[in-house]
């Protein structure tokens, strides 16, 4: 298929993707949020006996919403099913893979710097994580968790500090972090698929033969909901992490994604126990102060093994001799007239084809190539720690023409 054919379908999957996941995520708040404050409700004549009732106000209106197994009344109808969302968030994530990773090419999975994979390979290693976390927690959730539910819990999460550890040390940065997310997202929809979906058919199986909806049921299923409620924040940010080289790109990048899982976990679960934690509001500003301070810290410790540095070019260095590096190992890609289009048209939008662009992205340039070293992609065109060194030195000493 042509680069415009892979670019068209990496713009549609993305923006299903987006809308669906909005759609998923969004359902799975607000049911969250309405289980957490409905209030128990007296018994009534001639109606099932609620769970529990709320009142809500939104659009100009007031809603009264109930909950109830229906014990013993007839299936209402129309009955809405909440699960496009979840399918469609999922399918369109997987055909964003095949198109940016697996078999367009416009994102690198690979990379020399970090292991010796063929691009095969790392494929390989990709879809494994993707699968193996989600067998790893299934059968943790199925076998182990029933009888030991806390040691389901800690051979899951450290199951996932092993992959995402692995995926860091195996992968392009980049692609670790987005393959995490995957997987987490993977877990979410089956979640949805095999436990969710399953549990509500019997519900209306139970209540259509003239039964009430079984409590186990309906705890078996919001059990999952409410794990895949705490996947949401993490999830988020691993899908936007490309956006950011300096925690990609990081030697310790593994720390940071760990920490984005907790920090954004933890955030949840003080948004989700708010209504009876009197103390949330200073936990929730602690937690969130805790994890940006810790960001920071490692942030702050500097990049990958990056012994290119300002200091590498000794006295001023020329405008030419910058052209020159950037012409040879930028120019294929950043370009109008580029030579490369793997990754579409001139990436970011950035250019370097006058000195004007060159000068105007000299710290985007320092940031990428030689803090985070995340340019070249996988060191495609081969840069050279000199020439890494003589690019720093030279924004160090202005960026002059």
């Amino acid at each position: 298929m042509s680069g415009t054919g892979v670019e068209l379908i990496d713009l549609v999957a993305r923006w299903v993707h987006v809308i669906a996941g909005i759609m998923w995520i969004g359902n799975s708040l607000l049911f969250n949020w309405l289980d957490r404050n409905l209030l128990p409700a007296g018994s009534r004549p001639q109606t099932p006996e609620p769970v529990g009732t709320i009142w809500l106000l939104h659009s100009g209106g007031f809603y009264y919403v109930e909950k109830t197994l229906l014990g013993g009344a007839p299936l209402p109808a129309p009955l809405h099913w909440f699960k496009w969302q979840a399918y469609t968030t999922w399918w369109s994530g997987m055909v964003l893979l095949l198109a940016v990773y697996y078999a367009g090419g416009r994102a690198l999975l690979a990379d020399s710097s970090v292991a010796a994979l063929s691009e095969g390979q790392a494929v390989g290693v990709g879809v494994a994580a993707i699968f193996g976390g989600w067998l790893l927690y299934e059968s943790m959730q199925r076998l182990v968790a029933p009888r030991a539910p806390g040691l389901g819990a800690a051979v899951w999460m450290a199951g996932l500090l092993a992959i995402a550890v692995a995926l860091t040390q195996l992968l392009n940065g980049r692609a670790a972090f987005l393959h995490v997310g995957a997987m987490l997202g993977t877990i979410m929809a089956a979640n949805v698929v095999l436990t969710i979906v399953p549990s509500q058919r019997a519900l209306v199986r139970s209540v259509t033969a003239g039964g009430g909806g079984s409590a186990a049921l309906s705890a078996r299923a919001k059990r999952v909901s409410i794990h895949n409620n705490y996947f949401t924040f993490p999830v988020i940010v691993l899908m936007v992490i490309g956006h950011f080289p300096s925690v990609y790109g990081h030697r310790l990048s593994w720390l940071l994604l760990l920490l984005l899982i907790a920090g954004g976990a933890m955030v949840r679960h003080l948004l989700n126990i708010r209504f009876g934690y009197p103390a949330w509001r200073p936990a929730l500003g602690a937690t969130m102060a805790a994890t940006v301070v810790a960001l920071y810290a490692i942030l702050s410790t500097g990049s990958a093994s990056a012994p290119a540095t300002e200091a590498s070019a000794a006295g001023p260095v020329s405008f030419a001799e910058v052209r020159h590096v950037i012409d040879r190992r930028c120019g294929s890609c950043h370009s109008a007239r580029q030579s490369d289009a793997t990754f579409g048209s001139a990436p970011g939008g950035v250019m370097f084809d006058t000195p004007e662009q060159i000068v105007r992205y000299a710290a985007r340039i320092r940031e990428r190539a030689v803090t985070t070293r995340t340019m070249p992609p996988s060191n495609r065109t081969g840069i050279t720690d000199e020439e890494r060194g003589l690019l720093g030195s030279w924004v160090s000493q202005g960026a002059r023409r």
